[in-house]
C-alpha cells in the first residue's frame, strides 16, 4: 500500500507560512483547535512545526507580550522545542507508521521539499481499527 492512501493534501491542511505573525498563529491555532501546526517558507518548502508551547515560552521569555509587538513579529524569529521531521512521498508505510507513534502527523515532502501534504496518526489508526473489525 501507498502512503498517498493516507495522504490528506496541503490543500486540506491548516499551516502557516514562516513569514507569519505571532498573532496569526494563534488564530490559526485556534480557530482549528489545534495545538501544533506545520510551517511551510515562502517556496511551499516545509520548515518545521510550531507548537502552543512554542509561541507561550518565547512570549514569555524573550516578548514584552504587547498585542502590537504580537501582530508584528515572525514565527521564524521564535525558538522551537520539537521539531517533525518530513517523509518523502516514497517513503515505505513502516517508516511513517513509526513516525506517526511519536508525531500527531507525518509530514510528507516530494523530491525539492514540497509540503504536499501530511498523513495523520488518526488516519492510520483508523485504517487498522477497521481492517481489524472486518477480519474478525
Amino acid at each position: 500500500m501507498n502512503i498517498l492512501f493516507f495522504l490528506t493534501p496541503k490543500s486540506e491542511v491548516a499551516y502557516v507560512s514562516t513569514d507569519s505573525t505571532l498573532q496569526e498563529t494563534l488564530d490559526i491555532m485556534e480557530q482549528y483547535r489545534y495545538s501544533v501546526v506545520p510551517m511551510i517558507d515562502r517556496e511551499g518548502r516545509y520548515s518545521g512545526i510550531i507548537t502552543e508551547g512554542d509561541l507561550l515560552y518565547n512570549m514569555k521569555n524573550s516578548f514584552s507580550c504587547s498585542i502590537e509587538q504580537i501582530s508584528r513579529t515572525p514565527i521564524s524569529l521564535l525558538d522551537t522545542r520539537r521539531n517533525y521531521s518530513p517523509v518523502s512521498i516514497d517513503a515505505t508505510l513502516e517508516e511513517v507508521f513509526k513516525k506517526s507513534m511519536q508525531q500527531n502527523f507525518v509530514p510528507v515532502v516530494d523530491d525539492d521539499n514540497i509540503f504536499i501534504g501530511l498523513v495523520k496518526r488518526r488516519d492510520i489508526i483508523q485504517y487498522f481499527y477497521n481492517k481489524y473489525i472486518h477480519e474478525k
